[in-house]
């Protein structure tokens, strides 16, 4: 287990690339969120690009890296997983590629149930999560073994997910 600040600094010292998997229905984070309060008034969200986590993002993107990611969806979306559609325009808008997978799909290619990121293809960082969707801890993942069966994790889901702007779900 790693500290939140070590788990942080994973994004500026990584090499090429990061990808992570989102198969949660909620994150209690999001809806602490003014964003989250907002979109549930509205609809959508006025994201502000120059916040720190976008400066972060795009100065990294400058760099070179990758950043991806694979949201799993139900059919229909959960309020907060219709929150972190609108949140992929402000993701892609700094870098990121977002894509779409619905939990059937998902279900069928046996994809983990966890979150997780895999940091230049050899660094698993998995999510926990406590029973009120609070992220309790996180986890680096380092035998090559694991760390090949997320890889091929991330082969599958990225190969049948659409991205977030084709998805009309």
């Amino acid at each position: 287990m790693i500290s939140f600040e070590e788990f942080d600094g994973m994004f500026t010292t990584l090499r090429h690339s990061a990808w992570r998997l989102e198969t949660r229905r909620r994150y209690a984070w999001d809806e602490q969120q003014d964003t989250y309060r907002q979109f549930l008034a509205e609809g959508h969200v006025d994201w502000d690009p120059d916040d720190p986590w976008c400066r972060e993002r795009c100065e990294q993107a400058a760099l070179g890296k990758r950043f991806e990611r694979v949201r799993v969806l139900d059919e229909p979306p959960t309020h907060g997983q219709r929150y972190l559609l609108d949140n992929a325009r402000r993701n892609a808008a700094v870098g990121e590629d977002i894509r779409i997978l619905v939990r059937s799909q998902a279900d069928e290619l046996r994809l983990p149930c966890e979150d997780f990121w895999l940091f230049d293809a050899r660094v698993v960082a998995l999510l926990h999560f406590g029973d009120t969707d609070e992220m309790t801890g996180v986890e680096l993942i380092t035998d090559p073994v694991q760390v090949l069966r997320y890889a091929q994790a991330r082969e599958a889901a990225w190969h049948h997910a659409v991205p977030f702007d084709q998805f009309s779900g």
